[in-house]
């Protein structure tokens, strides 16, 4: 069987206040690095045989302690990124609130395309195909998989057989893990949202 943590990346200074999506240049804050340091630690000593990170900045800085601490490289996945945010990209909440399309995204996210952006069951499908291919590659690995909180709920809602628009039920913090096993019968989701 194949042990996957996906890991969401740890704080910045847009998360809670706006929309970063693909934009460059978001890095870790202090408390974010220390995060990722911390996690780092927790799971250093847990077998890990592979990182895979999205390739924003906020991601790989998140995956970089990890590398250094089980001395494995990370190797970056675009399909690993976060939401297309498209329009509403360094968009803060705030603005969005008056936006009747932003209440309809945050209502009915599986059939609610982001204004210039993706549907949620593209992330859904990029990040399951993700893992599944990585599943067939490596079927006894132990992967790390540094994301977004979106795209890792995503993820889960499909291996806990949830609808889709009920994503938002999953808490997924900065700097948390989720631990999904998949064998050739199907995945157990073994832990939600564990913060080091």
């Amino acid at each position: 069987m194949a042990t996957f943590y996906l890991i969401r990346h740890a704080l910045n200074d847009y998360v809670g206040r706006a929309l970063a999506g693909w934009m460059p240049g978001v890095h870790l804050n202090d408390e974010g690095r220390e995060q990722a340091r911390r996690l780092a630690r927790t799971l250093g000593g847990r077998g890990i045989t592979g990182i895979y990170a999205s390739p924003l900045e906020r991601a790989q800085e998140t995956a970089e302690p990890l590398a250094a601490q089980t001395g494995l490289e990370v190797e970056t996945r675009g399909v690993l990124g976060e939401v297309e945010t498209g329009e509403w990209t360094n968009k803060t909440f705030a603005e969005l609130e008056p936006d009747p399309r932003w209440r309809a995204y945050n209502q009915y996210r599986c059939g609610s395309r982001v204004p210039g952006g993706e549907l949620m069951v593209e992330i859904q499908t990029r990040m399951v195909a993700e893992i599944l291919r990585l599943h067939g590659a490596h079927p006894n690995g132990t992967m790390a998989i540094v994301s977004h909180g979106d795209p890792i709920r995503a993820a889960l809602v499909y291996f806990l057989g949830m609808p889709l628009d009920f994503y938002q039920r999953i808490e997924i913090l900065p700097a948390s893990f989720s631990i999904i096993q998949v064998e050739e019968w199907g995945p157990v989701v073994l832990g939600l949202n564990q913060v080091a």
